[in-house]
């Protein structure tokens, strides 16, 4: 197996890791009502999310532009990840705006 690809791998599971625990953190201040820090938490969790697709799409360009590139279980378990966590950080950003409207109306 590539240990470059391996390391690149690592590095977006890593990185998408680092954006769902801002995510979690997030979530957890809209529910305690500190929508403020929720937003600084959520824009964290979209700075970790793009690290990890700038490396994916750097692997991409390389394969197209003829680099060796063998696909692996690790990389498709990175790209999977990265995914999934996109969707939480778009689902986090809603709960918080209706979290923070629900309150707002609650006054």
């Amino acid at each position: 197996m590539d240990e470059k690809l391996v390391e690149k791998s690592m590095q977006i599971i890593i990185s998408s890791g680092e954006a769902r625990d801002f995510c979690m953190k997030a979530l957890e201040q809209a529910e305690e009502g500190n929508y403020e820090k929720a937003a600084e938490l959520h824009a964290e969790a979209k700075k970790a999310i793009v690290a990890a697709h700038h490396i994916q799409t750097e692997c991409i360009q390389g394969a197209t532009a003829g680099e060796p590139f063998e696909y692996n279980v690790l990389f498709a378990h990175a790209q999977d990840t990265m995914m999934t966590v996109f969707s939480e950080i778009n689902l986090t950003g809603h709960i918080i705006k209706l979290s923070r409207n629900l309150s707002e109306k609650q006054r």
